[in-house]
């Protein structure tokens, strides 16, 4: 075997680890970066609430009552002696809970009817897309509102969990038209390539083509949607809640916060600003994490850059 001298060892390529690849991303997208620590910081309270949180966030304390910032209480408390911070630690899990199972649920459902849309064409993609044009004539927060109203209407004695369960159905369907478009527009360019006609031609099922040749090619709007649902969600979870639509006291939320402490704003501005900044937060938060999935998915802007 030749010998290899060091400068030839030197100029071997290396692969790049972890925390190179980590490093190149921070440098390329800082503000996807700063998006993904504050998702990361998120997940991490509402894994560890019960660990990281100094109170019941559910337990009043009369003696308590709208006391400030101090080192038992870092962020006060609210009207019923409640730590606000402990609330706002345990709202986190209620946001990611019902923003990542509305966004997922919506974007997948979209994703099955924006393919089958696609591919199968003629009638079934006119039925299913004069559907889609009666949710996308309204706003996200009318169709959540009417779902919610309904819903509420028709169960009114519905516990907690159950009315959980009503927002999170309430804002998954305004989901399912976005993603259903967007993915229609990609999978109607991957119907006209070649090996879909080799597909058909080899008498390859419907389902297998599907399954096979075509989710697979539009998994990247699909996920680009999906980042973008999460923040959505959690910003329309929070308004469905201050509304007094969501869920109800004593759950902790962060839009119910916000709602509760309207009568005491003036004087006690702590018990509104730290769950306002929450919210900020968690939608700042995901849509830069959003935006950096959108530019790494995206080949027209991965080339561009």
């Amino acid at each position: 075997m030749a010998d290899i001298s060091a400068s030839e060892i030197d100029n071997v390529p290396r692969k790049p680890t972890v925390l190179s690849k980590i490093w190149r991303l921070l440098r390329k997208q800082p503000l996807g970066a700063v998006g993904f620590f504050i998702v990361l910081a998120m997940v991490l309270a509402a894994l560890f609430a019960p660990l990281i949180a100094p109170f019941n966030p559910e337990e009043p304390n009369y003696e308590a009552i709208l006391q400030g910032e101090s080192w038992k209480h870092l962020l006060g408390t609210d009207e019923f002696g409640r730590d606000v911070l402990s609330r706002v630690i345990y709202g986190a899990q209620t946001a990611l809970f019902v923003g990542l199972v509305a966004s997922f649920v919506g974007a997948t459902i979209g994703l099955v009817l924006g393919v089958a849309s696609a591919y199968f064409g003629g009638l079934v993609d006119l039925f299913v897309q004069r559907i889609l044009d009666v949710f996308m004539a309204f706003p996200l927060i009318i169709i959540a509102l009417v779902i919610v109203v309904v819903s509420k209407g028709l169960f009114p004695n519905a516990g907690q969990q159950t009315q959980v369960l009503f927002v999170v159905i309430a804002i998954t369907i305004p989901f399912i038209p976005k993603c259903a478009r967007v993915v229609r527009s990609s999978a109607l360019a991957i119907r006209e390539i070649p090996y879909i006609d080799a597909a058909r031609a080899n008498g390859y099922s419907n389902s297998r083509i599907i399954m096979r040749h075509m989710v697979p090619n539009v998994m990247a709007p699909f996920l680009i949607m999906l980042t973008a649902f999460v923040g959505q969600a959690i910003l329309l979870e929070a308004s469905l809640s201050f509304l007094g639509l969501g869920v109800n006291d004593p759950t902790p939320a962060w839009g119910l916060m916000l709602r509760t402490a309207q009568e005491y704003f003036e004087n006690h501005p702590w018990v509104a600003i730290y769950p306002g900044l929450a919210i900020t937060l968690a939608v700042f938060g995901f849509n830069m994490f959003g935006d950096a999935v959108r530019d790494v998915l995206d080949p027209r802007l991965r080339s561009s850059q």
